[in-house]
């Protein structure tokens, strides 16, 4: 048995995990939490990148108590999109600018005019939202910032040169910038030329398995940890992490959809290759890259994001309650696009769930369970839509539905994705971006097999349920003709 750290750094928390693995066994165990709260400032809305380091150091110190003061390997896996930018002297100048901020608002016409939208796609399979990393680099053109920077890290890459000295690019996190051709798996260098972006500010790409250094002197003091202790390279966006640790069994001619679910709903296939055509990018769906040169072929959903910021604006009510009430409101008694981009911003969800409502029609809701159906209802809607689409445009059917993450552990939620689509829903693991943080460290240290030894281990010691669906589909497809209709 050997003991890797997975630092897993979600968009409302963190949290540093210890998977202890073995020849059939695996293990996870969490050794701290801590939360990631942005702030405000003047300039906008920021990462308090600073406080999540502290974290990370907390939570490396609890996983060496939690193993005897030693650890095998740690690796690194976040959101994406989001980077810190370094002076000459490797300092960082300023907390990252959140997702969430305003500043890319009207940036995209601007690229479109120099890489017309149909263009950017082929080149770079990614599905158009106002974030991206090329987005935010054009917005940012023009500011002393950018104009000082020697160096650009995501914020995986960041926290590992802060606890090795040394800097990379993760490339399943790179492919989510825009910057990253699917087919090549190296970087545009057509798109980032005529945009004026310099991609000398990224460091080499790594790949996941590849080392990334060994915790500095002053880092193993810190934590006390007993070095030397490598940091191993991992699929280092999360959802890169989480679909490595879906317990597929394709070799029983399983064929399967994933849904990752937390903040955001990501709902897809895993392919070999990207889909590039017209349609796929009229439909919104992305091609990002996974572990073994797959890729990543998926739509985003605004995810329980919306249900969360209810409940912070409701006062935070008892969820398990909250649940029970809303599986007793009528189902599908109204709906709303999860995936519109008017719900990106944080702030005023039940008003604007009740003024989207409102405006195509349908009955308001009035209470929070009622919004709360509104709102799960909602997103197996967007699942269907997004498994039923992906299917299609890939030409590639399935025959389940794996849901990880956070959200399998709501059951109304994989419930509802069962009915919706009208396939086999099997939830768990919960864990699963630190599950695959885990095992991608140790297949790089011997003690994991193939990607399909992976999720043979995953399906054998991780506690999964099966939703079967009930009924046919037509009320859902009734729900999706009214939102079509607006």
């Amino acid at each position: 048995m050997k003991s890797y750290a997975a630092v897993d750094l979600g968009a409302s928390s963190g949290r540093v995990m210890v998977g202890r693995v073995g020849p059939d066994s695996l293990e996870l165990a969490e050794a701290h939490r801590f939360p990631n709260r942005p702030v405000r400032v003047p300039e906008g809305l920021r990462w308090d990148v600073l406080g999540l380091y502290a974290g990370v150091l907390d939570g490396l110190r609890a996983a060496g108590a939690h193993s005897g003061g030693r650890l095998d390997s740690v690796g690194i896996d976040s959101w994406a999109v989001d980077h810190g930018l370094l002076d000459a002297d490797g300092a960082l100048l300023g907390n990252p600018v959140h997702y969430r901020d305003t500043r890319t608002e009207g940036v995209a016409e601007k690229v479109w005019a120099t890489v017309p939208a149909a263009e950017l796609y082929a080149a770079t399979g990614l599905q158009y939202a106002p974030f991206n990393t090329l987005y935010q680099l054009v917005a940012a053109g023009s500011s002393a910032q950018l104009a000082q920077a020697e160096r650009l890290l995501l914020v995986p890459d960041l926290l590992a040169y802060w606890l090795t000295g040394e800097q990379g690019t993760e490339l399943t996190n790179a492919s989510t910038t825009q910057l990253i051709d699917p087919r090549t798996r190296d970087w545009s260098y057509d798109v980032a030329a005529r945009l004026g972006i310099d991609l000398e500010l990224f460091p080499p790409l790594r790949r996941p398995g590849d080392p990334a250094g060994v915790l500095l002197p002053r880092v193993l003091e810190e934590t006390g940890l007993t070095g030397p202790v490598p940091v191993t390279t991992v699929g280092s966006h999360d959802t890169a992490s989480a679909v490595a640790a879906v317990p597929a069994t394709p070799a029983t001619g399983e064929r399967f959809a994933y849904i990752c679910t937390g903040t955001w709903s990501l709902a897809g296939l895993e392919l070999d290759a990207p889909v590039l055509t017209e349609a796929s990018r009229a439909a919104n769906f992305t091609n990002e890259l996974g572990l073994d040169g797959t890729v990543r072929y998926l739509r985003n959903i605004m995810g329980l994001w919306l249900l969360q910021e209810c409940v912070r604006e409701w006062g935070d009510p008892d969820l398990g309650e909250l649940l029970r009430e809303a599986e007793g409101v009528p189902a599908l008694r109204c709906v709303v696009d999860a995936g519109d981009a008017a719900f990106l911003a944080p702030g005023r969800m039940p008003e604007r769930i009740a003024e989207a409502c409102r405006e195509s029609g349908q009955p308001v809701p009035g209470t929070p369970a009622e919004t709360t159906r509104c709102i799960l209802d909602s997103l197996a809607l967007a699942h269907r839509r997004a498994v039923a689409e992906a299917q299609e445009l890939a030409d590639h059917p399935v025959d389940v539905v794996h849901i990880v993450g956070g959200g399998s552990h709501n059951e109304l939620l994989c419930r509802l994705t069962a009915d919706a689509c009208g396939l086999p829903v099997v939830a768990g693991p919960a864990e699963a971006a630190a599950l695959g943080n885990v095992l991608v460290q140790a297949r790089a240290h011997g003690l994991a097999g193939d990607r399909a030894e992976m999720r043979r281990l995953l399906a054998r010691t991780q506690p999964l349920r099966r939703y079967e669906p009930r009924g046919d589909t037509a009320a859902w497809r009734a729900a999706q003709a009214r939102l079509t209709a607006r």
